[in-house]
């Protein structure tokens, strides 16, 4: 443990042995914590350390059971997250506050200062369309409904909505999981742009390399306790997964095992197209192959692996799965035990759980309508839950009460119980702890091991880089680049993104 943190010279926010309890639960066991204006604090722990709890402390949502909160050194108490914002405490909770029946200028003004007077109102939703512009978010509409925007859109707006606020001292709590990288480095410029201005930015993040990038200091959190302090810089990426998780993990991605050349093709999609935003695609997926799905968001992966599942009509092109040719016409289809497809999506709290359900009745969603199987027989899903170690109180807990990690294990589970021959994933990891992140891409590499096909669409060029065997990168709706081998690096990952061949040449014809 650092020294004491009092010591900090005029801290914005301090908190003085900080403890929470629900119950016999101890999530902060005597926290001292502070950040200063003008930094950018990133607080980094698995899930369940406690780094959520504090900052729900700090958000009035919660309220500590022993300890002090100051601002400014003065003892305040935050009974409301009406109250935070009294002091310009503003969060960005993972959990996405959007009211999705509302339009966007309607959840922008949603507790939003003055927003019943009508030139504060005008003044704040310039601010936040300033905002949106500046993180390549100039497209989405005033008058849009929230639930007809992308992911994506709705976590720019949720940086919008807190943006407009003006906060002093700024939560961004996986504020960028699910953007591509050119929006997260616009994101990051308006962040450092914040800081020089005197804003404390709290940052919480799975992935390290924005957590480098971004962050004067880090403060490590395991089991309701802070571990250590230190300036960005001060230890290495395996000296923090260390602190992280109490253990010492000698690689955070498990060995390649290469799937053999002549290995079964399972998937074989050749000039795939549809409605002008997907252009000539070409994918084949050997058995024990991991084939990855690169590119900036919104460039077409997305929509070309919900299609593969049969979820866009009138698609162009051939399929053929393990050398039969197969028109895929439904998700319904595409889970049958002929095909064996299975598709895990971006967002598993609206398209993969139904959150007020038990584990059990969720495992059942993707089993219902195979007749070769039960749907509701708990044995069906023993061995993949046991696979995956999932933390539960039993199969009726609601799924809400699970920490994000153990209900995108609810998602793997339900469609690993089906034994596909092709896993389709779409950013499987994206806000998930280091640890359950680790487990996952054990998983992965078990079942390509075990001769599962797997298309893996990631925002994480380590993930593309670590576990895939190749990567397709997208550029405007088709693949610009097939990465393998000693070429399957960040920088030709990051060069096809950005189409920059293309663009020389065009510079030069």
């Amino acid at each position: 443990m650092v020294a004491q943190m009092s010591d900090m010279k005029n801290p914005l926010l301090e908190m003085r042995g900080i403890s929470k309890h629900f119950g016999a639960t101890k999530a902060l066991d005597g926290v001292d914590f502070v950040c200063n204006p003008g930094e950018v604090h990133a607080v980094l722990g698995e899930n369940g350390a406690g780094k959520s709890t504090l900052m729900k402390l700090i958000a009035g949502v919660l309220q500590p059971t022993h300890g002090q909160i100051c601002i400014d050194g003065k003892a305040v108490f935050l009974n409301s997250p009406k109250a935070a914002l009294s002091h310009g405490l503003v969060c960005m909770f993972q959990e996405l506050s959007l009211v999705p029946d509302l339009t966007v200028r309607e959840n922008l003004l949603l507790g939003a200062p003055g927003a019943g007077i009508g030139w504060l109102r005008s003044e704040a939703l310039a601010k936040a369309q300033d905002v949106l512009a500046r993180i390549e978010g100039k497209s989405i509409k005033m008058g849009a409904r929230v639930a007809d925007l992308t992911l994506p859109q709705r976590q720019q707006v949720e940086i919008a909505k807190a943006m407009m606020k003006r906060p002093r001292l700024l939560i961004l709590d996986e504020a960028t999981s699910a953007l591509g990288a050119s929006v997260v480095e616009r994101v990051f410029d308006l962040v450092r742009e914040e800081r020089d201005n005197g804003t404390a930015i709290l940052f919480i993040s799975h992935r390290f390399h924005e957590v480098e990038a971004l962050a004067d200091r880090i403060s490590v959190f395991r089991n309701g306790q802070r571990v250590e302090t230190f300036m960005t810089g001060d230890h290495d990426y395996t000296e923090i997964i260390n602190m992280m998780v109490g253990q010492k993990i000698e690689e955070l991605f498990p060995a390649k095992t290469p799937a053999q050349p002549d290995a079964e093709i399972v998937l074989d999609v050749q000039n795939y197209s549809w409605d002008g935003r997907l252009r000539d695609i070409n994918l084949r997926v050997r058995r024990g192959q991991i084939v990855g799905l690169g590119g900036l968001d919104g460039q077409g992966q997305s929509m070309f692996l919900m299609g593969l599942f049969g979820l866009l009509r009138q698609a162009e092109g051939t399929t053929a799965i393990a050398g039969q040719p197969t028109r895929i016409g439904s998700p319904k289809q595409a889970k049958q035990q002929a095909i064996a497809l299975a598709y895990i999506p971006e967002d598993r709290k609206t398209e993969g759980l139904i959150l007020d359900q038990g584990i059990q009745e969720n495992l059942e969603l993707a089993a219902i309508g195979r007749a070769d199987l039960d749907a509701t027989d708990p044995a069906l899903y023993a061995a993949s839950l046991e696979q995956l170690a999932l933390k539960h109180g039993g199969l009726d807990q609601p799924v809400a009460s699970l920490s994000g990690g153990n209900q995108q294990k609810v998602v793997l589970a339900k469609w690993l119980a089906l034994k596909p021959r092709c896993l389709l994933l779409a950013d499987p990891t994206r806000g998930i702890d280091v640890k359950t992140k680790t487990q996952i891409y054990a998983i992965l590499r078990q079942l390509a091991d075990q001769g599962t096909a797997i298309v893996l669409l990631s925002t994480d060029y380590e993930e593309l880089i670590q576990l895939c065997d190749e990567t397709h990168v997208f550029f405007d709706g088709q693949v610009v680049a097939s990465l393998a081998d000693g070429d399957l690096t960040a920088e030709n990952i990051i060069a096809a993104s950005l189409n920059l061949d293309a663009k020389s040449r065009a510079a030069h014809a």
